[in-house]
């Protein structure tokens, strides 16, 4: 195996707030010396209901050259990163379908040591955000992974405020991602390669 950490961010986002997130793990990720992929999950809302809403046609327009998230990322990835907005305090559908179709390589055992983590946005503040999180990483368990978070483990914490992971609360689409948001997201991102390295250097000593 080789020293340099691979980093999956697979992320479901409908109006682009949670795209932004993602954008600012993958950066994070990258700076902290992991190769990144950066991969969207398949939409399953049919298209008309996509172009009732003018927010959501332009960000399924603008996202359209991501590559979609298929098995290999998560084959190929020492550390994994889920993003998605909050359905009734857990992920979007798109997102759990996705996951559903893990099975193969979690009855290999293929999905087991690596590193997981994620982060959400809500449109109303509190909102399942925690609760999505922690609903999220279940799977985690299920695949025995090893789960990273932010914990408070930055001055920065103090303030978003959410040891879980990183999230946001949106206004129902209206407001972007901050600074404390994408700080959270990068920390997210950040923590979850060094511990990957950590245990790269300890396979490889």
């Amino acid at each position: 195996m080789d020293g340099q950490v691979k980093v999956a961010v697979i992320y479901y986002s409908a109006t682009g707030i949670t795209y932004q997130m993602a954008q600012a793990a993958c950066e994070a990720a990258g700076e902290a010396g992991a190769e990144v992929r950066l991969r969207k999950v398949r939409e399953l809302a049919p298209e008309e209901a996509i172009r009732s809403n003018s927010g959501w046609h332009a960000h399924h327009l603008e996202t359209q050259d991501v590559p979609e998230a298929e098995l290999d990322d998560l084959s190929w990835a020492d550390v994994v990163i889920f993003g998605s907005p909050t359905r009734y305090g857990m992920v979007a559908a798109q997102l759990k379908q996705f996951i559903d179709t893990s099975g193969p390589l979690w009855a290999q055992g293929a999905l087991a040591d690596k590193v997981y983590t994620g982060f959400c946005s809500t449109a109303t503040a509190h909102g399942g955000q925690e609760a999505t999180l922690l609903s999220l990483y279940t799977t985690f368990y299920h695949w025995g992974g090893i789960v990273v978070t932010p914990g408070y483990t930055d001055p920065s914490q103090f303030v978003s405020g959410n040891p879980y992971g990183a999230s946001h609360t949106s206004n129902n689409g209206e407001v972007a991602p901050d600074h404390v948001a994408l700080a959270a997201t990068a920390l997210t991102a950040k923590r979850a390669v060094q511990i990957a390295t950590r245990l790269k250097q300890g396979t490889a000593g």
